[in-house]
């Protein structure tokens, strides 16, 4: 059994400042931290409003927001686990009706895919096949690689699209039915694929054109919108307690050997390294030498488990609310999360 590590309130502390500073400073409207271990009640931090369009609503554990790329670790990679797990080395063209074997995409493994190691573009563009009347499995795989498969690490968004479209074709259901009976399962009631309602309690995303309304319930990633935003990329709006709740389930059962745990034992592998310091495990980034994977979200979100501790931090932003430059404007927050989620001293960066 793991023997969990508490988080210590100077590092709590630590957290709090550094969140409370990129709202006044603002990079972010407002948001949430949500930290804990697998046996204990999850803490939040809050800081800000929602947003201007919000009024004085506060963000909470509940308040939606758009998580962006955390789909694919939210939906695609566990259900992958669960329904693909023996076919990591299948080629994508034996998974998908109309592939040819032949084509540049279809020698692309599940594992390559995962590992964002699969060659494809990586400029996802789907708004380049509209009037194409070929399915989208076929005109994705049809383009020419950009690398040989399983040469080197790109972040590679048309992967995970085909992984969607694998799971919903192997099971003969919908990507989001599918990964909504997963959610049930764990609790995460306030988790779903887009569009949703606005509301006070959801986070409204970028401005698109000056004047215009902002994106508000609408998936702020233009792939996934073009896919009726059920995509295996991008897509998934939840909430902070619902990240803690998923987060929780992934650790305890990493502790106990179970079916998700074991799951994320074998993703936490290398599979290709990034940068010094950094690897690519299935889906998830490994950092603290692969004691710790965590994977971020576009408009403004993180995830970071450390399973031989027990330990996990979800942060929800609206970061592109402002900028779209977030990476770098949230680089203190993320960077102050992945030290004290790997236990290391940490202080709130000037």
């Amino acid at each position: 059994m793991t023997r969990t590590v508490p988080w210590q309130p100077n590092t709590i502390a630590d957290l709090r400042e550094c969140l409370d500073r990129i709202t006044a400073d603002g990079t972010v409207p407002g948001g949430v931290i949500a930290h804990g271990t697998f046996d204990s009640e999850p803490g939040f931090l809050a800081s800000g409003v929602v947003a201007p369009e919000c009024g004085d609503a506060r963000p909470g554990p509940d308040t939606v927001y758009d998580v962006a790329s955390l789909t694919k670790v939210l939906a695609g990679w566990p259900l992958v686990g669960t329904f693909l797990r023996n076919d990591l080395d299948t080629p994508v063209s034996r998974l998908l009706p109309g592939i040819p074997a032949e084509a540049p995409g279809g020698r692309v493994t599940v594992r390559q895919i995962l590992a964002h190691t699969s060659g494809l573009r990586a400029d996802t563009r789907l708004d380049q096949y509209r009037n194409r009347t070929e399915p989208l499995a076929e005109l994705i795989c049809g383009e020419d690689l950009i690398a040989e498969p399983g040469a080197g690490h790109r972040y590679i968004n048309r992967g995970f699209i085909l992984l969607g479209l694998a799971l919903a074709h192997s099971r003969g259901r919908r990507l989001d039915e599918l990964a909504a009976e997963f959610w049930q399962r764990l609790g995460m009631t306030n988790t779903t694929y887009g569009p949703v309602a606005r509301s006070a309690q959801v986070a409204p995303t970028e401005q698109r054109l000056p004047g215009a309304p902002r994106l508000w319930g609408m998936p702020h990633d233009d792939n996934a919108a073009l896919l009726g935003g059920v995509a295996g990329h991008a897509g998934v709006f939840t909430t902070p307690a619902d990240l803690a709740a998923f987060a929780a389930h992934l650790l305890s059962s990493h502790a106990t050997s179970g079916p998700q745990g074991r799951w994320l034992t074998a993703s936490m592998q290398p599979q290709a390294a990034i940068e010094p310091g950094l690897d690519r495990g299935l889906a998830w980034i490994l950092a603290d030498d692969g004691r710790v994977a965590h994977h971020h979200g576009f408009t403004g979100t993180s995830l970071y488990l450390a399973p031989a501790t027990g330990r996990y931090l979800a942060i929800c932003t609206n970061a592109v609310y402002h900028h779209r430059d977030n990476r770098t404007r949230l680089a203190p927050l993320r960077a102050l999360a992945l030290k004290a989620i790997t236990g290391e001293p940490v202080g709130a960066p000037n």
